[in-house]
């Protein structure tokens, strides 16, 4: 598929995505959609590719949300399968994806955001569901997930006024797990550098049994997860047996990811 508006690099293991529409705040057409669907399937597919990370193309916007000019033009509302950004209703995805927010994180960019394992923002950053100032909603998973992570009352008030929120205010009310003065993708690149120094295949049944634990009792989560298909991949795989032993040399394990 051509990209046009989503740029990708890899290093090693890492996979960075990038937004690229900076003269639109890299808010998202119909194209870009897709484009970003694509990619992630590819990440998802990709037994090379262990950690994601998600930013936005210059200093100013992270991701502005749905491209409203293209709505008022006619263009609608349509998702792809997988949700806004091909990444809000990707519910089977067990690696780790990494948000590094530049800076505007409005409506969709901000569920992009909600849709990420962790947000490393720049001190500049900004974020809000202000869809019902347009006559909107925010249908990518903001209205699910922000209640998740924050709280009814405190989510309930960003939702309903639409106020804008600091990096600052991320993180103490802990959707933020750290804010960066200097370069935000380098600080993205360390959490993902400490992640990579794990097995994938821990990492992987680690981050499913957490988001299937969530809407699972606790006694039936601890009892269920050895038949979750990443958990029972982990038991069975090289690594588990590489852990230990490099544990025991005192030596750094080798992963495989198999």
């Amino acid at each position: 598929m051509t990209r046009t508006y989503v740029d990708v690099s890899r290093e090693g293991p890492l996979t960075i995505l990038t937004i690229n529409r900076p003269e639109a705040h890299n808010a998202l057409n119909a194209e870009s959609h897709l484009e970003l669907q694509a990619v992630f399937d590819d990440f998802a597919a990709d037994d090379a590719q262990w950690v994601a990370i998600i930013t936005g193309a210059g200093s100013r916007a992270f991701c502005a949300g749905h491209d409203l000019k293209q709505q008022a033009a006619g263009g609608g509302l349509d998702l792809p399968a997988k949700g806004f950004a091909g990444l809000t209703s990707r519910f089977d995805l067990a690696k780790p994806v990494i948000a590094a927010v530049n800076g505007v994180a409005m409506g969709g960019g901000f569920e992009i955001a909600l849709a990420c394992d962790l947000v490393i923002a720049a001190s500049n950053a900004v974020f809000a569901l202000p869809e019902p100032r347009v006559g909107l909603a925010a249908l990518g998973g903001g209205i699910q997930r922000l209640p998740r992570a924050i709280g009814f009352h405190r989510a309930m008030e960003l939702m309903l006024t639409g106020r804008r929120v600091t990096a600052a205010e991320g993180l103490a009310l802990g959707f933020v797990n750290e804010v960066v003065e200097g370069d935000v993708l380098d600080a993205a690149r360390c959490w993902a550098a400490t992640i990579l120094e794990g097995s994938p295949m821990s990492v992987r049944a680690t981050k499913e049994a957490a988001l299937r634990g969530l809407d699972t009792p606790l006694a039936d989560g601890i009892r269920e997860q050895f038949s979750y298909p990443a958990m029972q991949a982990m038991l069975a795989s090289q690594d588990a047996v590489e852990g230990p032993a490099a544990f025991a040399a005192k030596r750094l394990p080798q992963w495989k990811g198999r």
